[in-house]
């Protein structure tokens, strides 16, 4: 979850364009006629939605502790799980299992369908994580996640032991390695079809492009665009969709094509979700959102 007391301050950045200062024109990504619908606004901040193989969406509202999920067949809103770990941040591996940044403890958890959970990360090289915000799951078996450090009072006797805030790959056997680090690294997303890994740096503004050379192998780093994002989704055109000031859209040039505008303070997080995952469901503050869209979900 976004550090509530910058949000003011980067809403009025986050309009600003990416690579391209001039936004080209929408390549019709929405659904004709379509428009943002509210699903429930009964939460204290949500986050962290993905999909599972059916297209229900799952989320967090971690001020609350719990996992909710979106049956989008009902187009209702059921709890999954309370005591999360303080879940952030989540993507569902190919056994339908909800991998979770988990940072009440700095930990990543594995969720099976029955809400039992198992812990998979509780340190880099025997110090405690800052606590993991967001993640990305390769077809290897592997997690690249962010580590930034947003200080909760829910915390209990918290100390920091690594002062960087690094981007991290953990590989099928555990083995956890550092990538990069920036300012505050917080969202993140990829794909294999394209086989790009994007990051966001939120307090510096920025958000970064890799090539995916391997499993936890990154290679030509490039700044995609001067705009920080909380959370991010990709598309099945390859196209990147920001957070913040509602949900902004560029295309794989950086080029703004879309802007999507959301009646919450703070948008935190997008994913694709619902009939052939062509639904962006939207977690802002309180509320959850849905939007029919032309594209879906990227592979």
């Amino acid at each position: 979850m976004f550090d509530k007391i910058r949000i003011l301050l980067f809403s009025s950045l986050l309009v600003m364009s990416c690579t391209s200062q001039n936004s080209v024109k929408s390549q019709s990504i929405v659904s004709n006629g379509a428009e943002i619908q509210l699903v429930s606004d009964k939460f204290s901040f949500t986050e962290g939605p993905a999909a599972d193989s059916f297209g229900n969406v799952y989320f967090t509202d971690q001020p609350n502790d719990k996992i909710y999920f979106w049956n989008w067949k009902t187009n209702k809103v059921e709890e999954f799980l309370d005591k999360t770990g303080r879940a952030n941040g989540t993507y569902f591996d190919e056994k339908d299992n909800l991998i979770t940044c988990s940072d009440e403890s700095g930990e990543i958890w594995k969720i099976n369908e029955n809400g039992v959970a198992e812990i998979l990360t509780t340190n880099f090289e025997g110090k405690r994580l800052n606590g993991p915000n967001d993640l990305w799951l390769d077809n290897e078996g592997g997690i690249y996640f962010t580590d930034p450090l947003y200080v909760r009072d829910y915390w209990k006797n918290f100390k920091q032991e690594i002062f960087d805030k690094n981007l991290y790959y953990r590989n099928s056997e555990g083995k956890i390695t550092k990538l990069d680090t920036f300012t505050q690294p917080n969202g993140i997303v990829g794909s294999l079809k394209f086989k790009k890994l994007y990051v966001s740096d939120i307090d510096a503004n920025k958000t970064y492009v890799y090539d995916i050379a391997g499993a936890g192998k990154l290679t030509n780093k490039k700044l995609f665009c001067n705009l920080g994002s909380d959370g991010m989704t990709l598309d099945n055109l390859g196209n990147l969709y920001i957070t913040g000031n509602g949900v902004t859209v560029f295309n794989s040039q950086g080029e703004q094509i879309h802007h999507i505008a959301v009646p919450e303070k703070w948008t935190a997080n997008v994913t694709f979700g619902g009939e052939n995952f062509s639904t962006l469901f939207i977690t802002a503050s309180k509320s959850v959102y849905t939007l029919k869209m032309n594209v879906s979900k990227v592979k």
